[in-house]
């Protein structure tokens, strides 16, 4: 599903990545950990394609991302979710326009769109917060609403940039939870955390970074 063999990313000041290899399964839910600065989040961009690689190969379910073309870009999107740490929802749209926002923009008519969305958010125990305001809900609630947002329209990828990190930690193992329930569905999950205690004892795989280089991969 996911390939990269010998990726580098640089910047002006420093390497990001250095010589990444490793490969994802389709289905396959796995972390990836390290210290602040370590890559995790330029990791996650690169497969986005919010960021492009500078040496080695990137494949996603088969597109190689250093041949592909601008236009192509969103096509790739489209197939996957990406969870944010600050949230990002617009808090002048109510819970139900924010998961269905992405469905508006790609024509999905009204009938079909309220059924996705209603499911995406009885998925994250949402369903009755749907007219709701994004500052009218607590932080596990608005990382919810931000996970029903990347799976409303049924990605085969999934990116969580260290999704616990705005919420109480007693909400932490119920957000990993609702990851697992989700990657029982067929959907590929990569989490990057710097939160050991997400991945400990979860026999999950663990890509470990440090300073740019993978330093090991594991189960937690």
């Amino acid at each position: 599903m996911i390939q990269f063999q010998s990726v580098s990313k640089h910047y002006d000041t420093h390497t990001a990545l250095r010589n990444i290899t490793f490969s994802v399964d389709k289905g396959e839910m796995l972390f990836v950990t390290g210290p602040s600065g370590s890559g995790k989040t330029t990791l996650l961009k690169l497969i986005y394609v919010a960021e492009k690689h500078d040496e080695g190969t990137i494949s996603i379910a088969g597109w190689e991302l250093d041949k592909l073309k601008e236009s192509s870009i969103p096509l790739i999107r489209r197939n996957i979710g990406f969870v944010f740490q600050d949230f990002r929802l617009l808090n002048n749209r109510n819970v139900f326009e924010n998961v269905a926002l992405a469905l508006r923009i790609r024509g999905v008519g009204e009938k079909e769109l309220k059924t996705h969305v209603f499911d995406s958010l009885k998925t994250v125990n949402l369903r009755h917060k749907s007219d709701s305001y994004p500052d009218e809900l607590s932080g596990g609630e608005q990382q919810r609403v931000a996970i029903a947002r990347a799976i409303v329209t049924e990605p085969t990828v999934i990116l969580a940039d260290e999704p616990t990190g705005n919420i109480d930690p007693d909400l932490s193992a119920g957000i990993i939870r609702l990851f697992k329930d989700i990657n029982t569905k067929g959907a590929t999950i990569l989490i990057a955390t710097h939160n050991r205690e997400l991945f400990r004892n979860s026999g999950k795989r663990v890509l470990k970074l440090d300073n740019g280089n993978l330093v090991g991969d594991e189960k937690g």
